[in-house]
């Protein structure tokens, strides 16, 4: 089974704190998404294997840790996953991205893909898929799967709010996924928003609402 991080450090706690305040508008809720993604992907990051590799200094030569092999790939889900991009790619400017678009069927409600651009060769690097809110677990497994059918591997997830139904949708779905999560909340509601949460998140990112 693959290892579920809940985020302790006092940074992240206070920014998540501002995020969830009805009275934070968009400039600063947008800003504060983009940090909290930054530092979870300082930890997310951790265990991202090393090889050493020989350079020069101004004084001698000298062998130094460098990140091993393709360098990372990450994926927002549409469209709310876009407001962690920036953040990411602040740690990681390296990175690649790529974007998965998901709906809700009206019927069903089961996510139907309607966009997929991902980097050629995701199965070679190390791939972050980007969610803000983590609650059913429908759009998030549904990526995760759409990422593996295309040959993908090395997958992890990173969420800024989780509930407990979409961590455990996760796990039973996709085991072998790391999850790394900003605040684990209470539960979901009747109408599948998390509890306490903050709203919609891609509406407050995008001032839509």
């Amino acid at each position: 089974m693959a290892k579920v991080v809940v985020m302790d450090h006092p940074l992240i706690q206070h920014k998540i704190g501002v995020i969830r305040n009805i009275e934070t508008g968009t400039k600063d809720f947008r800003q504060t998404i983009s940090e909290i993604a930054m530092l979870i992907t300082y930890e997310a990051t951790r265990n991202l294997p090393l090889s050493e590799v020989e350079i020069e200094t101004p004084i001698c030569k000298t062998t130094v840790k460098a990140l091993k092999g393709k360098k990372m790939a990450i994926i927002p889900i549409l469209r709310a996953g876009l407001g962690m991009v920036d953040g990411v790619l602040a740690m990681i400017p390296a990175a690649r991205v790529g974007h998965i678009g998901l709906y809700r069927d009206p019927e069903t409600h089961e996510p139907v893909e309607y966009y997929c651009k991902i980097p050629a060769d995701c199965e070679e690097r190390e791939v972050f898929v980007l969610d803000p809110m983590l609650a059913t677990g429908g759009s998030s497994a549904a990526a995760i799967q759409m990422l593996k059918d295309r040959g993908c591997k090395k997958i992890h997830f990173m969420c800024i709010i989780a509930a407990p139904e979409g961590v455990k949708r996760m796990q039973d779905e996709h085991p072998d996924v790391d999850i790394y999560i900003g605040a684990l909340d209470e539960k979901l509601n009747e109408h599948a928003y998390i509890v306490p949460g903050l709203g919609d998140a891609g509406d407050r990112i995008f001032g839509t609402k």
